[in-house]
């Protein structure tokens, strides 16, 4: 195993930690069965720093850690994956756009960079947000009110908080790269060359 792999994987590591820990704070309730937190931010992090393989498995990570530490709401084992292992692994599609970021960042194109951070971040949310609708409509359609389809029920439930982790997860993101950009920044072998014959 080369450094840089290693590197990524204990980096995967200590992100899911993190993830996890933020995902103890409080969070900002708007019902009973919604809420929206920033503990993804995390893994939105380090899938603009290594791309979707790495966040990928950084958020596949998180969702086990959920599970052995008891912060998981399995009612049966199908939805104990769907809800944990693809939803939270899916947060690492946001590094699809991982590319566009670095390089706007490197060009201190910053309006640009946090456009492409929203987009990525969003995509993200919603690919995790995906299979916790279907979880929803399959397996907990019976707590939608009377009347209401679980359908529209798991729609209205999980798009609520897809939207509003979204706009928080993008928000502080935003802040964070605006001011700390090194925190996503890779340097490569080109970039560092191009640094030395700069200086």
């Amino acid at each position: 195993m080369n450094k840089v792999r290693l590197t990524a994987l204990v980096e995967a590591s200590f992100f899911a930690v993190f993830a996890i820990i933020l995902d103890f704070l409080p969070s900002i309730k708007l019902s009973p069965s919604i809420s929206i937190s920033f503990a993804m931010v995390p893994i939105f992090i380090l899938a603009f720093r290594w791309g979707v393989k790495v966040s990928v498995i950084s958020g596949f990570l998180w969702g086990i850690l959920q599970i052995a530490m008891g912060e998981a709401w399995i009612a049966t084992p199908v939805q104990g994956f769907i809800e944990y292992f693809l939803a939270f692994a899916f947060i690492g599609l946001a590094g699809l756009f991982h590319k566009q970021i670095q390089s706007n960042l490197q060009s201190s194109k910053k309006k640009k960079a946090i456009a492409w951070i929203v987009v990525a971040v969003i995509a993200g949310s919603f690919a995790r947000y995906f299979w916790h609708f279907l979880a929803g409509v399959f397996f907990f359609g019976s707590y939608a009110p009377e009347g209401m389809s679980p359908v529209l029920f798991s729609f209205l439930a999980n798009g609520a908080t897809m939207l509003g982790s979204a706009v928080l997860c993008s928000i502080v993101v935003g802040l964070l790269l605006s001011t700390a950009p090194r925190l996503v920044i890779r340097k490569t072998k080109d970039t560092a060359t191009t640094h030395k014959h700069v200086s």
